[in-house]
């Protein structure tokens, strides 16, 4: 192999770089979403169990 092939690997790098760190931050961002919206879940049925509200009068 020549050095010409390392150079133009070398060259994807950075893409691949960037390529990943968007990937992570998409990632990390659906997490907290799905997390955030689990909680909220929680949290409503708690409020409901707590003042009597019956779960037909407040539909999902």
């Amino acid at each position: 192999m020549d050095s010409g092939f390392w150079f133009e690997a070398g060259a994807l790098l950075p893409s691949i770089g960037v390529g990943l760190l968007f990937w992570f931050v998409i990632r990390a961002i659906l997490r907290a979403d799905r997390n955030e919206r689990d909680i909220e879940k929680q949290a409503e049925r708690e409020y409901r169990e707590r003042h009597g509200k019956d779960e037909q009068n407040h539909p999902a």
